[in-house]
């Protein structure tokens, strides 16, 4: 079994910066990628950022300049440092990760149960 675990998350003024965690653990042999989603109540679940393996990085437009996804391979964690939040930064964040259980085995997509970030203006 694998477990991502998220943590960081919480209550900041607009303006305000929070670091989100996210530590994989279990039966993990190689991570493709890492990537945030956040969901807004009623809203979907959206890309804020993605890192694959080779540390390319891409980003949601809504949140370019401001927030930043790094990676420590060695302890299978990734964390989104989020600057200048926003309001409509509100949601639950989540964690997904790109992950093969063996060598040779295929990729399969794991997710965290979520961590809310609350932006009051």
């Amino acid at each position: 079994q694998v477990q991502l675990v998220e943590s960081g998350g919480g209550l900041v003024q607009a303006g305000g910066s929070l670091r989100l965690s996210c530590e994989g653990s279990g039966n993990i042999f190689s991570i493709k990628s890492m990537s945030w989603y956040r969901q807004s109540p009623g809203g979907q679940r959206e890309l804020v950022a993605v890192i694959e393996s080779a540390g390319s990085t891409n980003y949601a437009e809504s949140v370019t300049g401001r927030f930043t996804i790094s990676r420590d391979s060695a302890k299978n964690t990734v964390y989104l440092q989020m600057n200048s939040l926003k309001p409509e930064d509100t949601a639950i964040y989540y964690c997904q990760a790109i992950l093969a259980y063996k060598a040779g085995s295929s990729w399969y997509s794991w997710w965290g149960q979520g961590t809310q970030v609350t932006v009051s203006s």
